[in-house]
């Protein structure tokens, strides 16, 4: 027998089920079986009165589903149709709107075993069905009665003395099992202490409902500002459609107790550049995580994907960096040669401030940028991804390397000293970097070597800037079509 413990998924409902009963009023088992006898009362879509979600960036929703719903007094059985096929069933809450109190919970069951011909044969497992024969000459039909023995890669027939497989005929069921379900279904057993319409609402967390941020920049001539496009890219994946849904959206990173989940593969969209967007999404601040709502309803439809606009800033400031950086491993030893056509890196950079037109809250998300060639016409030239960025900090963007600047690297001289000293390593190295400039117009290109250990600047052709603790960086202008040096000579202990 298994032992439960306060750490394995039973145990756990198990407890929950535990505090949910503490705080129900006991039932007389004869209710339960009441409303369990009683005809089915379906609500659908058709009974919604509103919906509203609020979604999350891992995989998550809350979704409010507001329905009218006729109950008998006494028992009944409801099943709300159309709910999210990735419901966590252990979170749903049904509660009147109009009537607070009017009605106890006694049992409720989640069906998200939809309808299909394999599910059928599966329900069908033990049971018999009838196999109807067509004569391929004659066309009169013929009826025997089968057993189903198996609906596992193929069905497994017993008809009469023999066993088939395949399917002979065309098979007849008798009727649908009762937790097989066209659309996802929330079964509710309760008693209503009144008769009559009542405004209820059904909340729950469900899986299958996720966004994301993706932005669209667009560089100006000089590259000395940007226009920036935020987007909302929903993925419905729940097994349900929303109508004229409120919209809410959370970024942040909300912790999850859970186990390990496969998540659903969404295709990529890349987006093109579109028009300015409209500040179509209000925020605020929730908790220590950010709240954004659309101001408008809108639909989502199931396996979709949809796009909502977030913010638009026009004129942001940026900053361009061409950028060579090092690596520490070669202070340690003699290299050599460290490399040619060292291509630099190009980042452009811009302040989530007031000040430069932005000041907002940027969930993350992919920056895509473009910039117009000669003709007008916009061209991609790179993307990054950012994380959530708060008002007044930076966000820094690698778009790639560049093609026309370029550095050839070498280690021109290497000595240990003190090589008998056990306790530390001291070495002396040299260095020497020739940057190249192809393009017609001058660039400044920023030199920035991880130097390990307590290190000390011995020589250098320009003057460094030491940008942290054992970061030296030098900034260098190239000057068009030609090239500039950096000689640098430095001692490192530790």
């Amino acid at each position: 027998m298994r032992t439960l413990t306060a750490h394995t998924p039973i145990a756990l409902a198990a407890i929950a089920l535990l505090i949910a009963a503490a705080n129900v009023p006991a039932q007389p088992s004869a209710s339960a079986a009441a409303a369990a006898t009683k005809p089915e009362r379906r609500s659908t879509l058709a009974d919604q009165q509103s919906v509203a979600i609020t979604i999350y960036n891992e995989d998550l929703a809350l979704v409010k589903d507001a329905r009218k719903v006729t109950l008998d007094s006494g028992a009944n059985q409801l099943a709300l149709r159309d709910v999210s096929a990735r419901m966590r069933p252990e979170t749903a809450q049904l509660r009147s709107l109009s009537n607070p109190g009017s009605f106890d919970l006694l049992e409720q069951n989640f069906d998200f075993d939809l309808l299909t011909p394999e599910k059928l044969l599966e329900k069908y497992v033990g049971r018999e069905v009838r196999v109807v024969k067509t004569h391929p000459t004659t066309g009169v039909e013929t009826s025997e009665t089968a057993k189903v023995l198996s609906a596992n890669n193929g069905v497994v027939l017993q008809m009469g003395d023999r066993v088939e497989t395949g399917v002979p005929g065309r098979i007849v069921f008798d009727g649908v099992p009762s937790n097989l379900r066209d659309r996802p279904t929330l079964v509710t057993q309760l008693q209503s202490r009144r008769a009559g319409a009542q405004d209820m609402e059904l909340s729950y967390l469900t899986g299958g409902l996720s966004w994301k941020a993706d932005y669209v920049a667009e560089l100006n001539a000089d590259d000395s500002t940007l226009d920036l496009n935020g987007w909302v890219t929903l993925n419905n994946l729940s097994g349900t459609a929303y109508t004229h849904a409120k919209l809410q959206l959370v970024a942040g990173d909300v912790n999850r107790v859970r186990e390990e989940m496969v998540r659903a593969k969404v295709a990529r969209m890349d987006m093109a550049m579109a028009a300015p967007a409209p500040a179509a999404m209000a925020q605020e601040a929730l908790f220590e995580y950010h709240l954004y709502t659309l101001q408008r309803p809108t639909s989502i439809a199931d396996n979709q994907t949809k796009q909502v606009a977030l913010l638009s800033a026009s004129a942001v400031p940026v900053s361009k960096e061409l950028l060579i950086s090092g690596s520490d491993h070669y202070y340690r030893a003699s290299a050599g040669d460290l490399g040619r056509k060292l291509k630099a890196g190009v980042y452009v950079q811009f302040d989530n401030r007031e000040a430069a037109r932005l000041g907002l809250p940027l969930p993350k998300g992919v920056v895509r940028v473009y910039k117009r060639d000669s003709a007008g016409n916009a061209q991609f030239v790179g993307e990054d991804r950012i994380d959530h960025t708060a008002k007044n900090d930076t966000v820094r963007l690698h778009l790639g390397d560049a093609f026309d600047v370029t550095a050839d690297k070498k280690q021109t001289d290497f000595r240990r000293r003190e090589p008998n000293n056990k306790a530390s390593y001291v070495g002396e190295s040299a260095y020497e970097i020739v940057l190249r400039n192809g393009k017609a117009e001058p660039v400044t290109v920023t030199v920035r070597e991880p130097v390990p250990g307590d290190w000390t600047m011995l020589e250098e052709s320009q003057r460094h800037s030491k940008v942290a603790a054992g970061t030296a960086e030098w900034k260098l202008n190239v000057p068009a079509g030609g090239s500039a040096t950096l000689r640098y000579r430095v001692l490192v202990r530790y």
